[in-house]
């Protein structure tokens, strides 16, 4: 199963196991099994503290992670290869006795959780989301012993994905019911089983010079600048990384040739902690105000946090369609990863809505594992690059319609069916037989939340000057929130800069 140099850091990673751990097996005897019974042997062979012992789990094949007096309630079924082989790794060490690297308050959260809590997360081996859904629960699993986690491998349990109707990866169930989906920190999954941070920590605040309200590549740079200059900063975001987490693959961050979102967060964020800089992670800003000589961010759970300045950097998401249908068959066939959630739809008929590089590098993604795609684009002509459009007329399974205005998506109450869309041209509306329809229309700014005294465009841009100073004085802003030209990850950097140089030449001059 393992090729040498994976078995040889596997060696090294086992040596930092500090117990014995106990791999209880349940096999059959179909391929997924034997490649199961493989893979647990293998990794007994690399360290003489994990043990395989066959016993019979829920599910087959599969096997749990324990310590030898005590089931811990990790398990995987099916086999946690390609994005969760850091999950089992980290499971296997953290079971050995191995501590987390979690804050201790998250800690303490954890242990506080009183009831039984069974959680199964469904996953894809190519969805770069579901491995921080999963560690987060394992680790949960860890720590407190009324909390079990079971990863779900969707390929390996088809008849069951399909029976649930998961079209979409991560999902978690809890007890038996869906509970949530989507990409979820540790401390997002404590603060949705109602397990919230002690909001005493944010009474009685100093003022900051500069407040940072996003976490994003621009908020990451903005604080850097800002601690830099050395005055008292502080962050606030609701998920630090913002919309880069989203994304499986940087390839135009000059310098760097090649990474993932997950891995350019986890370096902004080092980064960051290398500075004084006051992080409030998992937190919502409701509103943000000038009164008298302050900026006044206004968060969710009540909180008032006062600042000299701001720089705003809450980033965009991905565009809704905004049809009928929708928002009712989000995760039951209406999808916004093609990336994550291609694997679900092996063998079936999708549309991808949208003819930007988004879309067509979606289709061209889904094109190698789904039946059929149909591109739906609503000018008279795709709007991507020349060799994304060679690529894609150059497959056999894929149909592009221009002049398509997409009008209603159709679902039998539980899952996708099919797309109406009026043909411009002809000014009259087609039916599309689907089981899927990928969103991939391009961004708004996560700008709603803000009153009207910010200046913003008709689609709710922040509009900044040169220095990033919007209409407020002291109120800056950065990034894919702005009416910046382009939103990629390297301007929004720089933009973050520039805001946070623009509020400390405000602050020394005011």
């Amino acid at each position: 199963m393992l090729d040498a140099d994976i078995k040889q850091q596997l060696k090294q990673y086992m040596g930092l196991m500090e117990n014995d751990v106990v791999l209880k097996l349940s096999a059959g005897s179909d391929d997924l099994s034997t490649q199961m019974t493989e893979l647990v042997h293998e990794l007994e062979a690399l360290s003489s503290k994990i043990k395989v012992e066959k016993t019979k789990l829920e599910r087959t094949p599969s096997f749990s992670i324990n310590r030898p007096d005590e089931n811990t309630g990790i398990a995987f079924a099916g086999i946690p290869l390609g994005e969760e082989f850091t999950s089992l790794v980290l499971a296997l060490l953290q079971v050995s006795g191995r501590a987390p690297k979690v804050d201790e308050k998250l800690i303490d959260r954890i242990k506080k959780l009183d009831g039984d809590y069974h959680f199964e997360t469904y996953v894809s081996l190519s969805c770069h989301n579901c491995p921080v859904v999963v560690q987060a629960l394992n680790v949960m699993a860890v720590l407190n012993p009324g909390i079990t986690h079971t990863m779900i491998e969707g390929g390996a349990f088809k008849e069951e994905v399909e029976s649930k109707n998961i079209m979409a990866v991560p999902t978690v169930h809890l007890n038996g019911e869906e509970w949530g989906g989507g990409r979820m920190e540790l401390e997002e999954i404590l603060n949705q089983l109602g397990s919230t941070a002690d909001q005493s920590e944010f009474e009685d605040k100093e003022p900051y010079d500069v407040l940072v309200v996003g976490g994003g590549p621009a908020g990451g740079s903005a604080a850097i600048y800002a601690a830099r200059k050395g005055i008292r900063t502080g962050m606030v975001t609701d998920r630090f990384g913002g919309q880069i987490l989203d994304t499986s693959s940087i390839e135009n961050f000059i310098s760097v040739k090649e990474t993932t979102g997950d891995s350019l967060a986890a370096s902004i964020r080092q980064h960051v902690d290398e500075y004084n800089i006051d992080i409030m992670n998992t937190q919502r800003v409701k509103d943000i105000e000038k009164k008298d000589d302050f900026i006044e961010v206004e968060l969710e759970n009540g909180a008032v946090l006062q600042s000299k300045t701001a720089i705003i950097t809450t980033g965009a998401r991905w565009r809704n369609v905004n049809v009928p249908g929708e928002e009712e068959y989000k995760t039951k066939g209406v999808a916004y990863c093609p990336h994550c959630d291609a694997p679900l739809f092996e063998g079936k008929d999708v549309a991808v809505i949208g003819g930007g590089n988004s879309g067509i590098e979606a289709a061209i993604d889904l094109a190698g594992v789904v039946k059929h795609v149909t591109v739906l684009e609503f000018m008279d002509e795709l709007k991507a690059d020349s060799v994304l459009q060679e690529r894609l007329h150059s497959l056999p399974n894929v149909t592009v319609i221009t002049s398509a205005a997409t009008k209603e998506i159709h679902g039998d109450g539980s899952k996708v069916t099919g797309l109406t869309y009026t043909d411009r041209a002809a000014n009259e509306d087609k039916h599309i037989e689907l089981d899927g329809v990928f969103v991939q229309i391009g961004l708004v700014p996560n700008t709603e939340w803000m009153n009207d005294s910010i200046e913003k465009t008709g689609i709710g841009e922040i509009i900044v000057d040169k220095q990033g100073a919007t209409n407020i004085p002291g109120i800056f802003a950065a990034g894919d929130c702005t009416d910046s030209a382009y939103k990629q990850i390297i301007i929004s950097m720089g933009a973050g800069a520039t805001a946070a140089l623009g509020a400390f030449d405000y602050l020394i001059r005011n």
